[in-house]
């Protein structure tokens, strides 16, 4: 319950609106909604990892950020305003799709949602800085590092981490994957990850801290 948009309402206004509120499931490589669709609703990840990917000038994919349990989606429609970025499931996803219509209703009366929204619309305002600050600047080790350490808050049940492809990686940090490759052996031959199959790994935290406190952001 603490994570959801709705945590603030009593009993029974959420059985009010539950009726509302749609449960979509995405398997990895799905679509939860396009850049420049309209936006009539938002999301709210219950489950899994989504990112928010964007065409560059040159037609290349740049993934802006990552979604995790919790954090709220298509904050534009709310404006309202096409869709910004293209969402998709990097994991199996469970999200809540929230019709605009309803928080434009709810808003009216109970002050407390607004307040809540303006947190959530900051979150994520502060994780699209944080992606640019610390994970597309600095040296190609000390981005690899980053990254890890953000995938780690993602873990769920059993503290494996997905782990993106090469090229994913290359997407979100804004190299080569020739680079991400030789970054992630260099990383499993120092003992900070451990690959348990092709899309999940353990991560050593002690091992990962101290690399990333031994390497400057900008060398």
């Amino acid at each position: 319950r603490q994570f959801a948009l709705f945590a603030a309402l009593d009993e029974a206004a959420l059985q009010r609106l539950h009726y509302r509120i749609a449960d979509v499931t995405l398997e990895p490589g799905q679509s939860l909604y396009a850049a420049q669709a309209a936006g009539t609703a938002v999301f709210t990840v219950r489950t899994g990892v989504v990112r928010l990917e964007r065409l560059s000038d040159q037609g290349e994919p740049r993934i802006l950020r990552l979604a995790g349990r919790g954090d709220l989606l298509g904050l534009e429609a709310l404006l309202p305003q096409p869709y910004a970025a293209d969402a998709i499931a990097c994991t199996p996803v469970q999200v809540c799709r929230i019709p605009r219509v309803l928080i434009d209703e709810l808003t009216q009366d109970q002050p407390g949602l607004s307040r809540d929204l303006m947190k959530r619309w900051q979150r994520a305002l502060d994780d699209a800085d944080e992606w640019l600050t610390e994970l597309t600047r600095g040296s190609a080790r000390h981005r690899m590092l980053r990254l890890l350490l953000k995938l780690s808050e993602f873990a769920e049940g059993d503290a494996l981490v997905w782990m993106p492809t090469r090229q994913e990686m290359g997407a979100m940090l804004d190299l080569t994957v020739e680079t991400t490759s030789r970054m992630v052996s260099a990383l499993r031959r120092e003992g900070v990850l451990e690959p348990v199959d092709a899309r999940h790994a353990r991560l050593a935290m002690p091992s990962l801290l101290a690399a990333l406190n031994d390497e400057p952001a900008g060398r």
